[in-house]
C-alpha cells in the first residue's frame, strides 16, 4: 500500500509556473489563478526571472511580461535562450501590445496571450505548452 501512495504522490507533483511581470496587481491576480494547478514562482523584474530560471529545479514555463523597466521581456527571452541551462524554459509573453508578435517568435518564444488575458484562455495555454502532444490538432 506505501508503495502505490508513493508513486501517486509523485505523479501529481505540480509544474512550476514562472510569472514575470513588474506589476504587483498583475503577480498577484495570476498566482491566484494558477496556484491551485501549479507551483507558482513570481519575479518582478527580468534579472530576478533569470536568476530564478536558473535555480534547480528551473521552472516548466514562464509567463513573461514585455513591457518592463531595465530589462524587458525580450531581452530576458533572448538571454534565457542563449543559456543552455535554461533555452528549454517554454516562454509565453503576455502584454497589452501585440505589435511585435513576430519579433517574440524569433527569439524563442512559444506564444502570446494579450492583457486583460481570460482565465480559459491562459490555463489552455499553460496547458498546450507544458505538454505539446496533448494538442494533435494539426498545426498546433
Amino acid at each position: 500500500m506505501e508503495n502505490s501512495l508513493a508513486a501517486t504522490d509523485k505523479s501529481t507533483e505540480k509544474p512550476t509556473i514562472l510569472v514575470v511581470d513588474d506589476t504587483p496587481e498583475n503577480l498577484l491576480l495570476i498566482s491566484d489563478l494558477l496556484r491551485k494547478y501549479y507551483k507558482v514562482k513570481v519575479a518582478n523584474n527580468g534579472s530576478r526571472a533569470l536568476a530564478i530560471a536558473q535555480a534547480n529545479p528551473p521552472p516548466d514555463l514562464m509567463l513573461l511580461d514585455i513591457m518592463m523597466p531595465d530589462m524587458d521581456g525580450y531581452e530576458v527571452c533572448r538571454l534565457l535562450k542563449s543559456n543552455p541551462v535554461t533555452r528549454n524554459i517554454p516562454v509565453v509573453f503576455l502584454t497589452a501590445q501585440m505589435e511585435n508578435h513576430q519579433k517574440g517568435l524569433e527569439i524563442g518564444a512559444v506564444g502570446y496571450l494579450t492583457k486583460p488575458v481570460k482565465s480559459s484562455l491562459l490555463m489552455e495555454s499553460i496547458k498546450t505548452h507544458l505538454d505539446p502532444k496533448a494538442d494533435t490538432r494539426p498545426g498546433c
